[in-house]
């Protein structure tokens, strides 16, 4: 006899980057398919999966907090803890009693269906399939617009910082072949964009010998798919090749996230990162001469461990140099388990004056990017959102540009005129002839 879940309600909220959306709306799909009927997130559900972050002690004091939430407003919902906190520190999660189950993502639908089937039943779900029993594929949907397609997980970088490859082990990835079919899958849900997502993206390739350019040449073929974004890639796998390809190609747009981490070599050798501050500069100049006008964000963390106010001021200068058009600034957070954990530490209030330094700087830095496109025309995914009458989208480059809202222009590419930066922070535009 088959029990069916069919009565029973889900809410998937996850709560980590853009390779966890992927993953997470992947575990809802899979729910789906075995009866589960999904509610959205501040309803009530008989179940809430729990995709968790652990990239510092900030992300995971936020999904103990939202743990502690969903309990409190569910009234005895089963909860389902998975994620990168989880992998880490499994134990600590199955003391709080607000969590009824801690999973691998490859097995919480299968766990969460097994949950719920009475004694002498059977369970009607069956277990996912991959291509790869040790990689867990998966694409977000839901979402007409765009899609973050997971092509990589894992990291062989060991930074003296970082916990991420203790908690998704060795890089590895699936064959181009099988990305591509996702890819398709994806482009037959009338999705325009496709953002390529991994732990270290760059590093496609190592488990089947192929590389992440011979992959951006398969998936520019894709049929349906009019955009891809790459989602972030280490500045010493940021090749000349790759590129030149980006600004050749028709799809791969103008748009490029690169980690520096640290402005001052002496600290990206203790980070162990693979790169010193030259390259670095020598990459984002050469994107800027194959594309002038490219966005280009950049990872900084403020308060690196033995981090000096000469160096940090040095990283400073060096950022304002260069230009790039936006900073993701992370205060530095002590993770256990890493060599990082056991330097000399910088002072927290030293850390938050550093950080907000550097927000002071991104915001000046966005603005100039922005007042680089005043006057130029570009192409833009209009989002089916409406707030306060207006409708949103992105430029090629990563321009966020507003019009007034028209329904026929959701999930629509147009040409638009970038007229300036509103107060919301968003490029007022008008209909390019």
């Amino acid at each position: 006899m088959n029990y069916s879940h069919k009565s029973r309600t889900f809410c998937v909220v996850n709560l980590g980057c853009k390779l966890n959306f992927a993953e997470a709306s992947t575990i809802a799909r899979q729910l789906g398919d075995m009866g589960f009927a999904a509610v959205a997130e501040g309803e009530v559900a008989d179940v809430y999966v729990v995709h968790t972050c652990a990239v510092t002690a900030q992300a995971e004091r936020k999904c103990r907090q939202a743990i502690r939430r969903l309990a409190r407003q569910s009234g005895g919902a089963a909860i389902c803890v998975t994620g990168c906190y989880s992998l880490l520190k499994a134990d600590e999660l199955e003391q709080m009693p607000e969590v009824a189950l801690v999973a691998d993502k490859r097995e919480a639908a299968q766990k969460i269906a097994d949950y719920f089937v009475p004694a002498g039943h059977s369970c009607c779900g069956s277990r996912p399939a991959t291509a790869d029993a040790d990689f867990f594929a998966a694409y977000s949907s839901g979402d007409r617009t765009r899609s973050f397609l997971k092509v990589q997980d894992g990291c062989d970088y060991r930074c003296s910082y970082c916990t991420v490859p203790l908690a998704r082990g060795e890089s590895r990835n699936i064959p181009i072949e099988e990305v591509a079919r996702q890819a398709e899958e994806v482009a037959a849900q009338g999705v325009n964009e496709v953002v390529l997502t991994g732990v270290n993206v760059g590093d496609f390739g190592k488990s089947t010998g192929e590389s992440f350019l011979q992959l951006a040449q398969r998936l520019e073929a894709v049929q349906g798919v009019s955009r891809y974004r790459i989602s972030s890639i280490e500045p010493n796998l940021l090749t000349a090749a790759l590129v030149d390809f980006v600004a050749a190609s028709p799809k791969f747009m103008p748009h490029f996230h690169i980690p520096l981490q640290a402005g001052c070599n002496r600290v990206l050798g203790l980070m162990r990162r693979r790169y010193t501050r030259e390259l670095f500069a020598e990459r984002l100049l050469y994107i800027r001469k194959k594309m002038p006008l490219a966005f280009v964000g950049v990872d900084i963390i403020a308060g690196f461990p033995t981090e000096t106010e000469e160096e940090f001021e040095s990283a400073c200068a060096f950022l304002e140099e260069l230009r790039p058009s936006y900073l993701h600034v992370f205060p530095y957070s002590v993770r256990p388990n890493t060599p990082a954990a056991a330097m000399p530490q910088v002072q927290d209030a030293q850390i938050a004056s550093r950080a907000k330094r550097l927000g002071t700087l991104c915001g000046e830095l966005h603005a100039d990017f922005y007042r680089q496109n005043v006057g130029k025309t570009g192409s833009v995914l209009f989002e089916s959102a409406c707030r306060d009458g207006r409708m949103f989208g992105f430029s090629e480059n990563y321009v966020k540009v507003s019009l007034p809202y028209n329904p026929n222009l959701s999930n629509k590419i147009c040409r638009v005129r970038m007229l300036g930066a509103g107060k919301d922070g968003c490029m007022r535009c008008e209909a390019a002839e």
